[in-house]
């Protein structure tokens, strides 16, 4: 069944419902009641029956449950490394033994050269930008709304740029499928890297943080953040509710240990060299190939397994302590997976209703010019990403759709395959329901809608200056 237009109603009232109340975890199953209310065909009670099963049924699928299990894990590995003085002997080598870092500048400078560095993965790659600078961030002063904003807007935009990890290996996929299909006379990995050139939002994302960072110029709700943290202090706001409880990551560091940054570092380098290794083993033998989601929850017990086996090597705690703290910061971590469960039970009601199909047909459904494909591939790509919260799904439907739209008009494929790739992260900095955006808050310790609120702004200006790029590059053919 089609649905048209009613399609779009659940992700809006979700998002405005999560702004208005700040309650995250009630706006999403509001949206996902209202969704099994159209589905069902306004039969209250089994619209409800629909929700409660949907919540249950999101652990049925794999890479949603390895994920959920990742979230839950990080929180340990978070508890673990402030508990054997790893987070502070990090902060205190930049800081006073070295004194590399000796301004907000510095800090939020760290933050992003850690976002551009780390390609792997875009959720590895946020929770190491976010776990290594945030208990330097909030030394300095800096909101937890910027921090989050910095780790968000350089993890998915590098991650496309730099497709060497499971981005690429899911874009590889969708390409090669339109090849098989006829649809075109290439080979995926060519239109891969030709179209790396055309992912203008990336690339503007990339550089308008880097603006930020060096000028310090907020505006809007990131300026009155930024401005209650240097004046006032606060690194949150006084009505902010963390997605991770304060126990996970104000653990006071255990008696009478040697305080020492390796305590943090190497459990990190595990969990971050694991990952390639999953992709590569995965994918037997080819990277690209590899499953994100299995290699991410490779990565994670390679790490948790790995901090046991050390800590209690060193005498840093022995079997029973390390259990304990492990399980504090599982705990820790329960509303970030709450809001993980239903953000993936919303996207799934999303789907059966066909929102990311009827943005699609919109698009099969103009008389376009050939200059335009770009900019309204981009922008319907955003839309859906945001609906949907997921840029993987906006990739494998609207590629292929791109794709023939390009042929069809003898337009620029890579140029197109560009703009659907811009759009879907676009739409994902947007959306409350994506699990990136839900990645950084959980990172940096921030409110997440606080988080949505802050960088939506600076989304729109970047979306509008790649519209215009998209323009200027489909006239220029």
């Amino acid at each position: 069944m089609e649905y048209g237009i009613l399609s779009l109603l659940p992700p809006v009232i979700t998002l405005l419902l999560a702004i208005y109340t700040g309650q995250v975890i009630i706006s999403l199953f509001l949206g996902i009641l209202f969704s099994n209310l159209i589905i069902s065909g306004w039969h209250p009670l089994s619209a409800l029956n629909m929700s409660l099963e949907g919540v249950i049924n999101v652990f049925s699928e794999g890479w949603a449950t390895k994920t959920i299990i990742f979230a839950f894990l990080i929180g340990g590995i978070m508890t673990l490394i402030q508990v054997s003085g790893g987070v502070q002997g990090f902060v205190e080598f930049l800081t006073e033994k070295k004194g590399l870092i000796k301004s907000r500048r510095g800090v939020m400078l760290l933050a992003y050269f850690i976002g551009i560095v780390v390609f792997i993965e875009s959720s590895i790659t946020i929770l190491l930008a976010g776990t290594v600078t945030r208990d330097l961030s909030d030394k300095y002063k800096i909101s937890r709304e910027n921090l989050a904003y910095i780790c968000d807007s350089t993890s998915a935009p590098v991650c496309g740029l730099i497709p060497l990890n499971g981005w690429g290996a899911t874009i590889l996929g969708i390409l090669a499928a339109q090849v098989t299909a006829g649809v075109i006379d290439a080979n995926p990995v060519t239109i891969l890297i030709k179209s790396i050139p055309y992912q203008i939002y990336s690339i503007v994302a990339i550089i308008t943080v880097f603006y930020f960072i060096m000028t310090g110029k907020h505006f809007g709700p990131m300026k009155k953040a930024e401005d209650r943290a240097i004046n006032e202090g606060k690194v949150l706001a006084d009505d902010a509710t963390p997605v991770v409880e304060e126990e996970v990551i104000s653990m006071p560091v255990k008696e009478g240990i040697k305080i020492s940054m390796w305590n943090m570092i190497l459990p990190i380098l595990v969990l971050v060299t694991m990952m390639p290794i999953g992709l590569f083993i995965t994918g037997e033998g080819n990277m690209l190939a590899g499953s994100g989601s299995t290699s991410l929850f490779w990565a994670i017990c390679t790490a948790t397994a790995f901090t046991g086996f050390f800590y209690i090597g060193k005498k840093i705690m022995n079997l029973k302590e390390f259990m304990d703290y492990l399980y504090k910061g599982i705990g820790g971590m329960a509303p970030v997976s709450m809001i993980l469960i239903f953000a993936f039970a919303i996207g799934n009601s999303i789907t059966t209703l066909g929102t990311g199909e009827y943005l699609a047909s919109l698009l099969n459904g103009m008389a376009i010019n050939p200059a335009f494909t770009g900019v309204i591939v981009f922008i319907l790509a955003g839309f859906m990403a945001f609906a949907t919260g997921t840029s993987w799904g906006t990739f494998a439907i609207m590629i292929p759709i791109a794709l023939q739209t390009a042929v069809a008009l003898d337009g620029n494929i890579y140029l197109a395959v560009g703009a659907a790739i811009s759009g879907g992260i676009m739409g994902d900095h947007c959306s409350p329901i994506s699990d990136t955006t839900i990645m950084a808050s959980m990172a940096t310790a921030s409110d997440h809608i606080h988080h949505v609120r802050t960088q939506i702004p600076y989304v729109l200006i970047n979306a509008a200056i790649s519209s215009v790029i998209f323009i200027i590059l489909g006239y220029m053919g």
